[in-house]
């Protein structure tokens, strides 16, 4: 008796399973590597995106590469999700951890041709990167807090090869004093950074404002658009007549009655604005609406005013001024008010802008960043981004190691030693991931025109010989300390990017089977007796 085929996915439906479904998304994966990879280090290349209406993106910071690129595959979206990963925990080096993982698939592919099991190679990079991370915390070097020599090193290394031209001193500086100025008990929320940007000037006009800026104008062409020893009032409600919630209607039988209604809604609106003028403030920022007989009151008392002011602006002025953010205008008292040596009205570029300056301890401040074009502008903002990350990171965690590769080439040695001691056929995956770490700096020597075979010999024998530090000075065109040349990263960055593109890694290499699926949005409790035909 002959057997029925039993049709569990519906027709047309595909599948691609065992070796295929590991090439493929191994390919998939070192695809996504192999587009960032010549990004990577001090002399790395720009990349241009356009998308589909012309905008043109240029940039080598990976996290921004990938983001914005157009990816449908799977496991190549898993790649990017890598990259954010990296960027949201430490602000840099995506691309070290995305070009790590696809050479962990590079290596991992070939011990599959050698018919080493999937889970073998797993666990063998598990033990891998236990042991990496160990090796770079006992490299790590303790930096205080208030070392600011050492966090301009890591910010300008940050910034190196991102397009800022030789402004990366002056922008290092401008990153570490904006972190230093918002930090509070170790604790730094880069979300009291205000950044502006100007297309106009060059990058060197770049400024830290120790206050904030409100791209915001005075409500009236009469109020004063300087005020010195301004005292602050901040409203999270609006300076109008407050809507009923349910309609209402108003029957007038007379025009007396009506002209009565009117005076009183007029007197309403003076009570309102006398409450903030008599509670001393001659500075307003209204997160809503502002009568206009409102202005017109407030501009007779020589109030400076500024409606729709964002939340988050009001979070920062309050942090910034010390004034309370009231909800109740009649409830507003001199307790309420924050104080600030100037609030003035300039002009930025082709902007008009309210400066919150003169603070006595400002927790929130304000960055102006120019460049001579939007593009050029667009880079700086994000290579300062990544500057006040590591800065954040290193203040926080307090430990740095030595960049130029010199790190990856002490784990990639002692891991082969360890390999060695657990034996097996995870010996072979530890011994791949080593080879797998030396990426990081071939990549380097390849990106800055150095020979890489000669690059990893040196750096072999410079480690052997106990120089731990030693790195590519990509520069210089040769091997250095890297300490000495002033080359440094926050050891966050380097111990995210192991844990990173292995836990990517290990998740590409368990998956055998691909299904073109249904809606997975669906639980199992959504579908019916038919769910396998959906499959």
């Amino acid at each position: 008796m002959a057997y029925q085929p039993i049709i569990v996915l519906s027709e047309g439906s595909q599948q691609t399973s065992g070796r295929d479904a590991q090439r493929m998304n191994i390919a998939a994966g070192k695809a996504v590597a192999e587009a960032v990879r010549s990004t990577l280090g001090p002399r790395g290349m720009d990349k241009m995106l356009v998308d589909s209406l012309g905008e043109v993106v240029i940039t080598n910071d990976g996290a921004t590469i990938l983001s914005e690129m157009d990816i449908e595959h799977p496991t190549a979206q898993m790649i990017v999700e890598v990259a954010d990963s990296q960027e949201e925990e430490t602000g840099d080096g995506t691309t070290t951890a995305v070009v790590l993982t696809g050479e962990l698939l590079l290596k991992a592919e070939g011990l599959l041709d050698e018919d080493v099991h999937p889970t073998t190679i797993v666990s063998g990079y598990r033990l891998a990167a236990r042991h990496a991370r160990g090796v770079l915390d006992k490299l790590a070097i303790d930096v205080p807090p208030t070392e600011t020599e050492t966090l301009l090193k890591i910010a300008k290394t940050s910034m190196t090869g991102k397009g800022v031209g030789d402004s990366h001193d002056h922008l290092a500086d401008l990153a570490v004093r904006t972190v230093q100025a918002i930090e509070e008990d170790g604790r730094i929320d880069l979300d009291n950074v205000k950044i502006e940007t100007v297309s106009t000037g060059s990058i060197e006009d770049s400024e830290l404002i120790e206050g904030v800026l409100i791209d915001k104008e005075p409500v009236h062409e009469n109020m004063p658009t300087k005020v010195t020893g301004a005292k602050i009032a901040l409203l999270g409600t609006a300076i109008e007549i407050a809507e009923t919630e349910t309609d209402a209607e108003i029957s007038v039988s007379d025009p007396s009655q009506l002209q009565q209604f009117l005076d009183a809604e007029e007197q309403h609106m003076r009570d309102l604005v006398n409450a903030v003028v008599d509670s001393g403030a001659n500075v307003v920022f209204v997160q809503k609406g502002i009568d206009d007989l409102a202005q017109h009151y407030l501009a007779k008392a020589g109030v400076l005013a500024v409606r729709r002011t964002k939340k988050s602006d009001l979070t920062k002025l309050s942090r910034a001024t010390g004034a309370k953010v009231v909800s109740k205008i009649n409830d507003i008292s001199k307790e309420d008010l924050g104080s600030v040596g100037l609030v003035e009205q300039r002009k930025i570029g082709d902007d008009e802008m309210i400066f919150v300056v003169e603070c006595d301890n400002p927790k929130s401040v304000s960055l102006i960043l120019r460049g001579g074009t939007e593009h050029v502008v667009e880079e700086v903002e994000r290579a300062l981004n990544d500057a006040l990350e590591v800065v954040r990171v290193t203040i926080q965690d307090g430990k740095v190691l030595a960049g130029g590769g010199s790190p990856e080439v002490e784990v990639s040695l002692s891991l082969r030693s360890y390999a060695d001691s657990v034996g097996g056929r995870e010996q072979l995956a530890i011994e791949a991931f080593a080879d797998a770490v030396e990426a990081i700096p071939r990549t380097l020597a390849i990106n800055s025109g150095l020979d890489p075979i000669d690059s990893i010999v040196d750096l072999r024998a410079q480690h052997t010989a106990g120089g731990i530090h030693a790195g590519l000075s990509v520069i210089e065109g040769g091997v250095a300390d890297m300490l000495a040349e002033g080359v440094v990263e926050p050891l966050r960055v380097k111990t995210q990017a192991i844990s990173s593109a292995q836990e990517a890694t290990d998740l590409v290499l368990r998956i055998d089977d691909i299904i073109a699926a249904g809606n997975l949005s669906k639980g199992p409790s959504d579908m019916g007796d038919d769910s396998f035909e959906h499959v």
